[in-house]
């Protein structure tokens, strides 16, 4: 029993952890940044109706978030499965695991551009409309948004959170967490909003500040452990 656990800790924690900070990218990077300022925006306007109706607010926007891209990834990893692509990533992941890294941590470093995955107007168009619809407003803002990937975020949820979830057994759980991570700037403006108006603009900054800095990090460790895993790969290095 004891074994048991110990294999479950030491297999399943570091995906876990690795998800919520695929989410935390997300939710600082350029794109989805805008779409969050948009929510926070939104939250924003609840404060004068009370602190209580603030936090909600942010909890169903996450909500909306965490039901979204955990329903897109149970859909792709059922169909994994159904069509035996789950074996074939248990089996072979370490082939592709290492290109798929490089070529994330190059989309990070802004040297690949990709631009097939851009949000649209139909987004905006959707946003403004929920906007008034109070709670559920809130919730419905966090599931458009979910969908609304952009190069970036497309990058990090299809090209790293999917493969590792479709590689591990019970990987249905890590977009959950991935779905926290992309929240935490929204919760963490939420509390601000409710607790601390008036020092919003100089977290903003600071955040922006951060997210180049945080991006550059993460794009280089991307690519130096995709260039780790091919090598290990070619048998190069062991």
């Amino acid at each position: 029993m004891n074994d048991t656990i110990y294999q479950w800790l030491n297999y399943s924690n570091l995906p876990i952890l690795s998800a919520f900070l695929l989410g935390i990218l997300t939710a600082i990077s350029p794109c989805p940044l805008a779409t969050n300022i948009t929510a926070i925006a939104y939250i924003a306007k609840n404060n004068i109706e009370g602190r209580n109706k603030v936090i909600l607010s942010g909890l169903l926007y996450t909500l909306g978030l965490a039901l979204t891209y955990t329903g897109i990834a149970l859909i792709i990893i059922l169909g994994a499965s159904k069509f035996q692509i789950a074996k074939f990533f248990q089996g072979n992941g370490e082939k592709f695991v290492g290109p798929i890294m490089i070529l994330v941590g190059l989309i990070m470093l802004n040297i690949v551009k990709v631009n097939f995955l851009k949000g649209s107007n139909f987004t905006e168009k959707w946003s403004d409309k929920f906007k008034e619809k109070g709670f559920l407003g809130a919730f419905l803002l966090g599931i458009l948004f979910a969908m609304a990937f952009c190069p970036y975020s497309g990058a990090l949820y299809f090209g790293a959170l999917i493969p590792m979830s479709i590689k591990h057994e019970g990987g249905f759980i890590y977009p959950l967490f991935y779905a926290f991570g992309a929240g935490t700037l929204v919760l963490f403006f939420t509390l601000v909003i409710a607790f601390s108006f008036s020092r919003l603009s100089s977290y903003f900054k600071a955040i922006q500040k951060a997210e180049k800095i945080m991006r550059i990090v993460a794009g280089l460790l991307f690519v130096g452990t995709g260039v780790y895993y091919v090598l290990i790969y070619l048998k190069i290095i062991s």
